[in-house]
């Protein structure tokens, strides 16, 4: 007698997610050599660095490349955990084991009940592999792990949901964005007293906590972002601008720069209109609301942002995958946009990095065609989050229009 399996079968899913990370550790650990600038010195040399002095009890307050709130303390000290590892090997180890919670819980969350589906867990085993080695030479691959966690809680534990968010917040500011489609007040009520507790436990025991909001303020428009399309293209009529190493990032400074990174923010600005005028306008959440919510929030703030480095396509990765974890979730098209975008971002950093640094039509290419994508899966996924929750007589805006659409968001329906 045979059984019919829905889906790929979990040894499937399994040996393609083993045989892609022992590629990536085998990067990483440089027993292969992947094309570009070595994308582990940020493990070896400034975690390594930061380490040395957060173990004092700490935050290193006179390094203006520490742009992290308190809990991202917790990240870089983890290595301790394995102390038979040298340090950058085990960072390595413990970006792995992220990794594969990551996978443990997506399968969890699109396992055999009914309207759940294993799309999210390939889309993570297909995702991670195509950004290469930086996914493991970066700690966001252990916020984005607290984060599914967080998203998988959901609404039927709002209060762990909250808490996990809380934590995940402290370590890397963007899972705030977590609670955008969160609509019971106890998710909220516990990621304000887990953050609070947190913050003030780093305030107590260790100075410099919050140094890291001065440093943050300052940066300016790193050179792989959507706004340095403009300063890469003036370059090729005769700005005479450079890119520099600045704020631990190669950014554009020079005149007009300032210009560009305020309109980065101004369009952060209408981001967070778009998402208040959709909050106040939705009526209709679903179980799959929380996590479309969640990447569509976290889209509009990666593609408006003065800097849009590769990891953070990881968190994007991440979040998309939750959502493919239930069979009716509108963000397939969004999570293609996604999946598409990461093949070309690890050509701009490290493989063509230079060209890009030199604003080469290569590079320039490269970061035209990347950006784009995430454009395009911004705007998708902000549509069809909208006509999901809101009324059907309420038109839907983009985000740049949202204040047209402020008046009648508001009526009654």
């Amino acid at each position: 007698m045979t059984t019919k399996h829905a889906g790929p079968s979990p040894a499937r899913l399994l040996t393609a997610w083993g045989v892609t990370r022992l590629v990536l550790l085998l990067f990483v650990l440089k027993v292969f050599v992947f094309p570009g600038p070595d994308v582990t010195t940020d493990v070896s040399v400034v975690y390594r660095g930061w380490y040395e002095v957060l173990r004092t009890g700490a935050f290193p307050q006179a390094d203006v490349t520490w742009q992290y709130p308190p809990a991202a303390a917790l990240a870089v000290l983890s290595p301790a955990l394995l102390p038979f590892l040298d340090y950058a090997s085990a960072f390595f180890v413990l970006a792995f084991l992220a990794d594969l919670a990551v996978l443990t819980l997506l399968r969890y969350a699109g396992g055999v009940r009914p309207g759940r589906s294993p799309r999210g867990a390939w889309m993570w085993v297909a995702g991670v592999p195509l950004l290469g080695p930086t996914v493991y030479a970066r700690y966001d691959v252990m916020v984005t792990a607290v984060a599914v966690a967080a998203l998988v809680a959901g609404a039927r534990h709002p209060r762990l949901m909250g808490a996990l968010t809380g934590l995940a917040a402290l370590l890397k500011v963007w899972p705030v964005l977590l609670l955008a489609g969160a609509v019971r007040r106890r998710a909220w009520a516990a990621a304000a007293v887990t953050a609070g507790a947190l913050c003030a436990v780093f305030a107590l025991t260790m100075p410099g906590a919050f140094a890291f909001l001065a440093f943050q303020r300052d940066r300016g428009t790193e050179v792989e972002s959507l706004g340095a399309l403009v300063l890469h293209g003036a370059r090729w009529f005769g700005w005479d601008g450079e890119v520099l190493l600045h704020y631990g990032s190669v950014e554009f400074l020079g005149p007009y720069v300032d210009v560009v990174s305020d309109a980065a923010l101004g369009l952060s600005a209408v981001a967070f209109g778009w998402l208040l005028l959709w909050r106040l306008s939705a009526r209709r959440f679903g179980p799959h609301t929380l996590a479309e919510a969640a990447f569509t929030a976290v889209l509009l703030f990666t593609v408006t942002s003065r800097v849009i480095s590769p990891q953070y396509l990881v968190w994007l990765i991440g979040l998309a995958a939750v959502c493919l974890c239930r069979r009716g979730s509108r963000m397939t098209l969004p999570a293609v946009l996604v999946l598409a975008a990461c093949p070309v971002t690890v050509l701009e950093f490290p493989v063509w990095f230079a060209d890009v640094v030199a604003s080469t039509p290569l590079g320039v290419g490269l970061l035209f065609l990347r950006n784009g994508l995430l454009v395009a899966a911004a705007l998708t996924a902000a549509l069809r989050l909208w006509r999901s929750t809101v009324p059907g007589d309420v038109p839907a805006p983009v985000p740049g229009h949202a204040a047209r659409t402020s008046e009648r968001a508001a009526s009654p329906s």
